[in-house]
């Protein structure tokens, strides 16, 4: 069952960078995957990683010792011009991790976005997730501050809002699938079908390589589920 819709607006687009796309949380779910396509793709790529993750750095990419809680660390894998892609977060998130939410994600992204700010970075990209939504409301909190912490850091951004990224390890959502079909033509429920609804890995890893290549002109752009779908 599908139901035709109009595809989403997007920002306009300026030139795309010439600085190296600095990843933090580059060796986990999604950064292994980004870090090998901008690679193939012909991008500069830079992972800041902790010690015990550098063995599982995508070949070809510099690896830069650091930690991806600390703004000074941070700071010191970026240049004048870089494109910074935050993918730190929590590990399968669930209400149980309040507290990792705060420690990890929020103060994470507080990290990056101070590191941008100082250092004079042309673009940051920060993950975030969908919102509203009736569930996970301290993971919601977290990232929804996070979203705050990058726009008061004045460094031009995108930010990426998926519900639930299927790849592997990460694929017990697709029995929903039939469920989302049916609410995405009820109009009452369609939005939030909408919103909530999953995508690929494959797809998140070409909306965040769109994001890299295709930044926004100015201030921030938001990217919701269906304009993470309509990047692949």
């Amino acid at each position: 069952m599908t139901c035709a819709q109009a595809a989403p607006a997007t920002a306009t687009p300026v030139a795309a960078p010439t600085g190296a796309v600095v990843l933090t949380g580059g060796t986990g779910y999604l950064g292994t995957h980004l870090a090998e396509r901008l690679l193939a793709r012909g991008h500069r790529v830079r992972l800041l990683v902790r010690s015990a993750a550098a063995g599982r750095a995508a070949t070809g990419a510099e690896v830069i010792i650091g930690n991806a809680l600390d703004s000074e660390s941070i700071a010191t894998a970026l240049q004048p011009g870089d494109t910074l892609v935050h993918l730190v977060g929590t590990a399968h998130p669930n209400p149980a991790k309040a507290a990792e939410f705060e420690a990890v994600d929020l103060a994470s992204i507080r990290a990056a976005a101070s590191a941008a700010s100082r250092t004079g970075i042309a673009h940051l990209v920060y993950v975030s997730v969908a919102q509203p939504a009736p569930v996970m409301r301290a993971y919601l909190a977290a990232r929804a501050a996070g979203e705050a912490a990058v726009a008061v850091s004045g460094v031009r951004a995108t930010i990426l809002r998926p519900w639930y990224v299927v790849g592997p390890g990460h694929r017990w959502p697709i029995i929903l699938t039939p469920l989302y079909a049916l609410a995405a033509c009820v109009p009452r429920w369609h939005p939030a079908a909408e919103r909530l609804g999953l995508v690929s890995l494959e797809q998140m890893t070409q909306a965040l390589v769109r994001a890299v290549e295709k930044p926004p002109a100015s201030a921030i752009e938001i990217v919701d589920v269906p304009g993470i779908r309509a990047a692949a």
